[in-house]
């Protein structure tokens, strides 16, 4: 099985809904609490600057199939891992667990991208940060 970079939320009272229910919207907002974690971890930053060019990473595909839901106060672990590590793209799923039951499967494709005066270029991975992903011992496919 493939490693998986971990973080635990406590759902909010202002995550929830008039039914007490965790708002889908907020799985959106976790997974990217998670995404922003293991960059973190590796010492790198979704927003940074990297030989004098200022780095990104929006994302192009972003997704969540629900199985469950989560209340108030309700504990929810959050597991990514890389399913694939491209020439100028990486691919996670992040896996959401209450206790070991699964609530939910988000799916996220970002892009490397130059930003220069607000203006967007896809870029290569730098060798360096490709370096990182393939060190964090998560599986990742490479493309």
């Amino acid at each position: 099985m493939p490693s998986e970079f971990s973080l635990t939320h406590r759902v909010q009272f202002c995550e929830t809904d008039m039914a007490g229910v965790a708002h889908f919207a907020n799985y959106f907002r976790w997974m990217e609490e998670v995404e922003h974690a293991f960059f973190r971890s590796l010492g790198l930053n979704i927003v940074m600057t990297y030989e004098g060019a200022q780095l990104s990473w929006p994302r192009v595909s972003a997704s969540c199939e629900y199985q469950g839901s989560l209340r108030f106060e309700d504990e929810v672990e959050l597991r990514l891992s890389l399913t694939r590590v491209g020439n100028k793209s990486l691919a996670y799923d992040i896996r959401f667990l209450k206790g070991a039951q699964p609530v939910a499967l988000g799916k996220i494709t970002a892009v490397c991208v130059m930003v220069d005066a607000g203006e967007f270029r896809a870029v290569s991975i730098p060798p360096a940060i490709r370096e990182k992903f393939r060190n964090s011992g998560l599986f990742a496919i490479e493309a």
